[in-house]
């Protein structure tokens, strides 16, 4: 019996696309979610559920995997502090992939991002994150771009947070602080996604950029980590783990 995939957000772009990849992989769509409706009975009906529709629906949908017994791949941007702590505490109970971006390509960049950070300081190295997406995104900085940046963090032996972040710099707002991190958001048109990290030093700089064509490549990375979350024990995992680099 093919695996039963329940899909949170499946009339929006990317639940569309899932909905295609469930089928791609052999899986079963057990049924989805649209804006306004009680998650309990998709949830009774999945074996797993892919959750690409808001940040305000987090919560509801964890608790709801966490009722249900099953395992929760989450892909909204944009949680708050509390919204990932809730998000933690349910992982203590069933298996959950939560990441910031699903493309295997944007989580080879990060793991090159925290690599070069370690090799290149922050009191030499500026880093900066620049992002572009479509217009309609309501999130700045995107979650990759925050995720860029506590990955540089990490290989700086640091937080985002202890190293402190800019963004929105405009008017007089002084020098940059040595050893912060910055952030540009970019929106207009129908820009799938662009990320890029810039390390840059007196006399040289280093640009690690990556750009989606297709939102495909996020649909296709959380069916992946859907099948991989089988038999899984309880925890907070990410793509790292489901590509097998953790």
């Amino acid at each position: 019996m093919s695996l039963r995939i329940g899909i949170a957000g499946i009339t929006g772009r990317m639940g569309r696309l899932l909905t295609e990849e469930v089928a791609a992989a052999g899986a079963t769509l057990a049924g989805g979610l649209r804006r306004g409706d009680d998650p309990a009975p998709l949830f009774a009906a999945s074996e797993v559920v892919i959750d690409f529709s808001h940040a305000a629906a987090a919560e509801a949908h964890a608790a709801a995997a966490l009722a249900a017994g099953i395992p929760l791949v989450l892909g909204s941007s944009g949680l708050s502090t509390a919204q990932e702590a809730a998000l933690a505490e349910a992982a203590r109970r069933i298996p959950v992939v939560y990441a910031a971006n699903f493309a295997p390509g944007v989580n080879l960049v990060l793991a090159m991002a925290e690599r070069m950070a370690v090799a290149l300081p922050g009191a030499q190295y500026d880093a900066e994150i620049l992002e572009m997406h479509h217009r309609q995104k309501v999130d700045a900085p995107s979650g990759t771009a925050i995720a860029l940046g506590r990955a540089v963090a990490r290989g700086r032996g640091t937080t985002l947070e202890e190293a402190g972040s800019e963004s929105g710099r405009d008017g007089h707002c002084g020098a940059r602080g040595t050893g912060t991190i910055g952030f540009a958001a970019l929106r207009g048109g129908q820009v799938v996604g662009e990320h890029s990290v810039i390390f840059a030093a007196g006399a040289e700089q280093i640009i690690l950029t990556h750009r989606s064509f297709d939102r495909r490549a996020y649909a296709t990375g959380a069916v992946r980590a859907a099948l991989w979350l089988q038999g899984r024990p309880p925890g907070l995992y990410d793509m790292r783990h489901v590509l097998g680099m953790a």
